[in-house]
């Protein structure tokens, strides 16, 4: 795990690679239980019968958003910032699924630093490129841009 301390201490770590993260198995409980929270029940996603009958992918896949939503899991996993008061997601500059996500897949996170820039208020704003892989897939499940502030 890539430890950052201070401002100028990420400020100079753009442009690196910060790390790949452990690999998650997309289960069908999971993508149930996002289904439930988001009200989001479409047949592709979580009836697993109609889905390996008549699906172009061979039985259901992960949300699209669902996938998005485990980069702040696993981007723990891949740098952390100490000393810092708090830190918000701001939002996102891309995000594009490129790949869907079957179930029984393995993911993990890429992370590389694209930017970041010290504001008038004394936090940061940054920028991390985020790549989600698919196992044994050549193109990823989605790249995202995703903006955040670090007060310290």
């Amino acid at each position: 795990m890539r430890t950052f301390t201070s401002i100028d201490d990420i400020c100079a770590a753009v442009g690196d690679e910060l790390g790949i993260s452990e690999w998650i198995q997309i289960t069908q409980d999971r993508v149930d239980r996002f289904a439930d929270a988001t009200g989001d029940h479409q047949w592709i996603h979580v009836d697993v019968e109609r889905a390996t009958a008549e699906s172009p992918f061979g039985g259901p896949i992960a949300h699209g958003y669902l996938t998005l939503s485990l980069v702040p899991m696993l981007g723990w996993q891949i740098f952390e910032i100490k000393g810092s008061k708090m830190g918000i997601n701001y939002g996102s500059n891309k995000v594009r699924f490129i790949n869907p996500v079957t179930v029984g897949s393995r993911l993990c996170l890429r992370a590389k630093l694209l930017s970041a820039e010290a504001l008038q208020d004394g936090s940061l704003q940054m920028i991390v490129g985020q790549t989600m892989e698919i196992e044994g897939q050549d193109k990823p499940a989605l790249v995202a841009e995703t903006v955040s502030r670090v007060a310290f």
